[in-house]
């Protein structure tokens, strides 16, 4: 069962459970800065010895993403994170550690693929399947530009390791 919490906090059910999944960005942080009352209810988690994991569909492996949170001031709960990034790692690791893939998104996002960086193809015509990260910087607006690179390949499997249509970093949308 559901319930808006944004009127009584988590401290209303906290004693009803004892794990939670807790989103890191947008709950934790606004892609900036970490929100204070957020690191509060983590520590006083931690204090009631309830259990939680910080997850997020950001594109990137764990290690990248704690020491993103180490970078803003979160010391600790570095062992409780969980990216889509690293489930699509293992994943890609585990079944298509040896083919060819073609990189959709932006550049910053290497750290994802770095363990099989020679895998990838600047052809997408040489490719096995479709590692989507993002979108490329210079096409961030263009459909169309997508529509056309991708209408070729649509047999080909796709690994979408973010799959947000938005993102909020502090006050501005992307």
């Amino acid at each position: 069962m559901s319930k808006n919490l944004d009127e009584t906090g988590l401290k209303s059910i906290v004693r009803e459970y004892d794990l939670f999944f807790i989103d890191i960005w947008g709950v934790v942080h606004n892609g900036i800065k970490l929100y204070k009352n957020a690191v509060k209810v983590l520590e006083e988690l931690s204090r009631n010895e309830k259990k939680f994991i910080l997850l997020t569909n950001a594109p990137r492996p764990n290690l990248t993403v704690i020491n993103t949170l180490k970078g803003m001031g979160l010391k600790r709960f570095s062992d409780t994170v969980f990216t889509s990034g690293e489930a699509s790692l293992r994943f890609i690791l585990e079944n298509f550690n040896k083919k060819k893939f073609f990189h959709l998104g932006p550049p910053r996002d290497f750290d994802l693929f770095k363990r099989f960086e020679n895998n990838k193809v600047i052809n997408i015509d040489e490719s096995d399947y479709l590692l989507c990260s993002g979108l490329f910087e210079d096409y961030e607006d263009n459909l169309d530009y997508y529509k056309t690179l991708l209408s070729k390949h649509t047999n080909k499997k796709m690994i979408c390791t973010n799959p947000d249509l938005i993102v909020d970093r502090g006050d501005r949308r992307e």
